[in-house]
């Protein structure tokens, strides 16, 4: 974890999210890269990612969303349907209140990060230069049972705790990465009913608002994503403006694109590049 450190911030509710910084030793700052990161997961996960922008020019900021990693919060829980997005809020707004007031702002979100990233651009909670998706959980391909589960659980036990299924086999290709993410304590595997509603609800919110897409988007999916379904990312970029987001599918590859084996990892990470040289 070089050259990096952390800190928490205080939401408005007086609980604590750890905030997680990767600064620019020396040179100019072409940018602060926010990171929000995946269900179940935490920023620490994204180290080898921060160093890589860190190694372009970019300083990197990222957070344990609530009730992840080492925030505070019931694991897998969410308080109001609100939260994950106002949390997000006061993460852009503290970073605002440390940058430079020219300094561009990036999301790049993950899985659920990336949904809540794209829903907050969508939503046009505050204004971010630019938004990265990666394998954004836009489709989390429901079965009928599920569904049945989800008109019901919400309303009657919303905050209903229970394994989130996902099978961690299916995170990457790489046997290290997926021995590591099993034995990270900081990793967990619940979600609660008003959550599983939240990701059901605003996956589709956020396609149908694609035509209207104004913020300058690099979506990257894994075309064998077995975790969350591909054709939500396909559905987005069909529909979005295309001098607006650029969309890249990695067939073959799993879940989690920036985890895979090299060299297609280093494929994902060339994309991530050329895009970020090509605005900033």
């Amino acid at each position: 974890m070089s050259g990096s450190n952390f800190s928490p911030l205080t939401a408005q509710d007086g609980t604590h999210l750890v905030v997680v910084d990767w600064p620019l030793s020396k040179g100019p700052v072409r940018g602060v890269v926010l990171i929000v990161h995946g269900l179940g997961e935490h920023a620490w996960r994204y180290d080898h990612v921060a160093e890589r922008l860190n190694s372009w020019g970019f300083a990197v900021r990222a957070y344990d969303q609530f009730g992840h990693g080492e925030s505070m919060g019931q694991r897998g829980a969410l308080p109001s349907e609100d939260r994950l997005l106002s949390d997000l809020a006061e993460v852009v707004d503290e970073s605002r209140f440390r940058m430079s007031a020219s300094t561009p702002l990036i999301l790049l979100g993950h899985s659920m990060g990336g949904l809540v990233a794209g829903r907050f651009v969508a939503q046009a909670r505050r204004p971010v230069q630019a938004l990265v998706m990666s394998s954004p959980a836009l489709d989390p391909g429901l079965n009928p049972f599920q569904k049945l589960l989800l008109a019901v659980l919400p309303r009657i036990a919303p905050d209903l705790r229970v394994g989130n299924g996902l099978d961690a086999r299916f995170i990457s290709h790489d046997p290290a990465v997926v021995a590591a993410y099993k034995a990270d304590p900081l990793v967990h595997d619940r979600i609660s009913a008003r959550l599983a509603l939240f990701i059901a609800q605003n996956g589709p919110a956020t396609v149908a608002a694609a035509p209207a897409w104004t913020v300058p988007t690099l979506l990257m999916y894994a075309g064998d994503d077995r975790l969350v379904q591909p054709q939500g990312s396909r559905r987005f970029a069909q529909a979005a403006p295309p001098d607006v987001v650029t969309a890249r599918c990695f067939d073959g590859l799993y879940h989690e694109i920036f985890n895979e084996l090299a060299p297609q990892r280093e494929q994902v990470f060339a994309e991530l590049q050329r895009w970020l040289d090509a605005r900033f």
